[in-house]
């Protein structure tokens, strides 16, 4: 069958013009009939034109698609893939962080790319006008629906399809690798057995024989990395001599790089021929890539991919494997999930791998498989090798996974508590009735039904009105007399900041502490159940008790590890031994502070709201305490912030008073100066005017007096504050009066002069802004008591 046949006004959207035996079989499915499609087929087999049929046939109605990616490193690569798209008027927009988000432009989009995360996070906030774009979804295509079986992940890719089902029930097309139980998967989303479809092996472009080859563990994980590569190395060695080529897998980025080095000496020492060093023409083009090592790699056949190499790098590296000037390549899992690059040999070195956030971990069973599932590749090979390098102990459970495959279980269980919060504050849960409808969308009800020992499905119902009475009593949900349900306070910060249920409780116990300090807030942060799985190894204790010093006694030793991480973060100096997990856990405890900040505010702590933000900016950029306030103007990172302080330009009012001439005699270009002091005309510029106020008053009198707060620069909501003060003794403070507003113009404050027992009272005009990190602004008046 003809790409043009199938859907003639596409046939430019397609990289070839006709369908394979897999994909002829599905066409009419997913082009003549509007049910939901389920199809689970071998990797390699082409799903995604599958996927692309579907968004054909949306684009044909004048509807919008949404393209589910499992992981955020390919929704930029599906960007630059459908370009075909763009090329023939359709727009494609990767809906990405929620700053980076044009909703403009999401609401313009054909198509839009989002990860499973994304998309919770957007359909979450789908009732307010920068999200409202997501209800207008027609086909919500699932690439990798077997993610459902992901133990971190699923449980996300689970509610957003049901959610999705709810607010606007759209098209449902799910695409997966093999799985054994693909009923249970067509039976959640409903799709008839007529777009139900279950390709075996048969269908793979090429055999694959897969199999697990072991090694001795020993007591070194390093030098198990070197054992583990060399029995890798094993198996690639006779293809490697006879012109094929291999694909290693290990666990991290470092990895990639050590492995090939390490190979290339190996496969010298065994003289295996490799390279191309006496190709002119690509011993040219293998100047132009930016990473130096991988230069040095390629022209020995040997190299290395991974998501943090630029793109030139990773469109070179991808090109030159398919071309077959690679013979040798070392990756993540990102390659096995994204970029059909196969190979004959495929050896996956290392299962387990380091999380900066749960330490050792096991790699999931669909990422074993996703991965073996690229040997062979098609047209070359009749057959494709595949090898899981493990020690003894684990062969059996690898050989039976590899005969029997791997059902996809839900892993919404273990986090209902959670989601069933997110649904009460969103709004599309009003009543226990309403609980009882969303549990029997999920896929958890309906693997229940199908393996109901497993499940324990007699009592699933009751297990979920037991986690919907523990948000009630824990103060997440209120519930009225008729069953009706409505989201507090803390159930909607939590769910808007995608909290876990015990870190919001922790937030919520901060904000009613009398005091709130630098400390305080930061040990919060660091004991989050986010990061309850960090551990600290032995070799970086000592360097978390040099960072800390003192603080922190008191607590683990991971949760220490992380607020070492974040003070050291703030001082912009990290130690070495903390660096591989320090990036994960800043960008964990950047997002729990923005939270943090917001819970501060909404209980009514603007001064611990605007503490939590300049913590947050600290961590951020590494710029001084005294310097925090200039992270409010954009374009001033670590350095230029650093730059300005040893000029003494640390605050707004100073780059103002500096304006474009100081800011260039600081080291500023001409133009990031003239852009800070525009900005900086824009950001709140506070004065006092005391109008009448005394400068005395007899003892024993008592006036009333109103002050003038004046802003003469960018509006802003802020907290105000009037204190009196005794000058001199023990200075204690009297809050006199406070309130919140925003900002523009001027407001005037009443404030009560008495005549104390004093010889004389400070009174004092606080302004605070709770929403960034702009210093405190304090404005004092001394007033005699005669």
């Amino acid at each position: 069958m003809e790409v043009a046949e199938a859907v003639p006004e596409f046939a430019d959207a397609f990289p070839f013009e006709e369908f394979n035996r897999m994909q002829r079989e599905a066409v009419p499915a997913l082009v003549e009939r509007d049910d939901n499609v389920v199809v689970a087929a071998p990797t390699g087999s082409g799903k995604t034109a599958l996927a692309e049929l579907a968004i054909c046939r949306a684009l044909a109605a004048d509807g919008t698609a949404l393209f589910v990616a499992p992981l955020r490193a390919l929704t930029n690569e599906k960007e630059s893939e459908w370009e075909r798209f763009e090329e023939m008027g359709y727009s494609v927009y990767v809906v990405t962080g929620e700053r980076d988000l044009d909703p403009r432009r999401a609401r313009r989009a054909d198509v839009l790319v989002m990860t499973p995360e994304k998309a919770d996070s957007a359909t979450r906030k789908h009732d307010s006008p920068r999200y409202s774009f997501v209800t207008d979804v027609d086909v919500v295509v699932i690439d990798e629906v077997h993610l459902l079986d992901s133990e971190h992940r699923g449980s996300v890719l689970e509610v957003v399809v049901s959610r999705f089902r709810r607010l606007c029930d759209p098209r449902v097309v799910a695409l997966s690798a093999t799985m054994p139980n693909v009923e249970d998967v067509a039976d959640w989303l409903d799709a008839p057995p007529a777009c139900t479809f279950e390709f075996g092996d048969e269908y793979r472009p090429v055999d694959l024989h897969a199999d697990v080859t072991t090694y001795v563990h020993g007591d070194n994980s390093f030098a198990d990395k070197y054992r583990r590569l060399y029995k890798a190395l094993d198996r690639a060695e006779p293809h490697l001599r006879d012109d094929g080529q291999a694909l290693v897998f290990v666990s991290s980025r470092q990895d990639t790089v050590r492995a090939a080095e390490k190979a290339r000496d190996e496969l010298a020492e065994r003289d295996i021929p490799m390279g191309a060093r006496g190709d002119y023409d690509f011993h040219t083009d293998a100047e132009d890539l930016d990473n130096d090592t991988l230069h040095k790699s390629v022209l020995d056949g040997v190299a290395f991919h991974h998501a943090g190499l630029s793109k030139n790098d990773k469109d070179r590296v991808e090109a030159w494997f398919k071309e077959g000037k690679i013979e040798l390549l070392f990756s993540t899992s990102t390659l096995a999930w994204g970029v059909n690059l196969p190979a004959r040999c495929v050896v996956i070195r290392d299962t387990k791998y380091h999380d900066p956030l749960e330490g050792e971990v096991d790699m999931s069973p669909l990422d074993v498989l996703q991965m073996l599932g690229r040997a062979g590749r098609p047209g070359y090979d009749d057959v494709g090798y595949g090898w899981v390098v493990c020690d003894n102990a684990e062969a059996d459970k690898y050989r039976r996974l590899l005969r029997e495959g791997k059902e996809i279980e839900s892993m919404l269980a273990g986090s209902l508590p959670e989601h069933l919060n997110a649904e009460i504050a969103m709004g599309t849960v009003h009543g226990l009735g309403d609980v009882m409808d969303w549990l029997e969308t999920t896929f958890y009800y309906r693997r229940a039904q199908s393996a109901p020992d497993d499940y324990d499905f007699a009592n699933v119902r009751e297990r979920v009105r037991g986690v919907l009475d523990d948000l009630i009593e824990e103060g997440f949900v209120r519930a009225s007399d008729d069953l009706g349900l409505t989201p507090t306070q803390l159930g909607v910060l939590t769910s808007t900041y995608y909290l876990d249920m015990e870190t919001a409780a922790g937030f919520r116990d901060l904000t009613e502490r009398d005091e709130l300090d630098e400390n305080a807030v930061l040990r919060t942060v660091a004991q989050s159940a986010e990061f309850e799985s960090v551990s600290a190894r032995r070799d970086e204790r000592e360097a978390v008790a040099s960072v800390l010093g003192g603080r922190g006694d008191a607590l683990d030793a991971g949760p220490r590890k992380v607020l070492a991480i974040l003070y050291g973060a703030m001082r912009g100096s990290t130690p070495p031994e903390l660096r591989s997990d320090a990036w994960v856990i800043r960008q964990n405890a950047l997002r729990l502070l923005a939270a943090l900040a917001e819970f501060l505010e909404r209980f009514d702590r603007p001064a611990g709201a605007n503490l939590a933000h300049r913590l947050e900016a600290r961590i951020d950029t590494g710029v001084p305490a005294e310097a925090v306030e200039l992270t409010a103007l954009d374009g001033v990172g670590a350095g230029r912030a650093h730059r300005l302080a040893d000029e003494d330009i640390t605050s707004v009012a100073d780059v103002r008073e500096a304006g474009r001439d100081g800011l260039v005699d600081a080291g500023l270009s001409g133009g990031v100066a003239d852009a800070v002091v525009e900005q900086a005309a824009d950001l709140p510029d506070v004065t006092v005017e005391w109008g009448d106020f005394p400068t005395s008053v007899a003892r024993g009198e008592n006036a009333m007096r109103e002050v003038t707060v004046r802003n003469d620069g960018g509006s802003a909501r802020v907290a105000l504050r009037v204190t009196a003060t005794r000058d001199g003794g023990d200075g204690e403070t009297v809050e006199m009066s406070r309130e919140t507003a925003y900002l523009d113009g001027a407001t005037t404050l009443p404030v009560g002069v008495f005549g104390a027992d004093d010889d004389a009272l400070v009174y004092g005009i606080e302004v605070r802004f709770p929403e960034s990190a702009l210093d405190t602004v304090r404005f004092e008046r001394l007033v005699r008591i005669d």
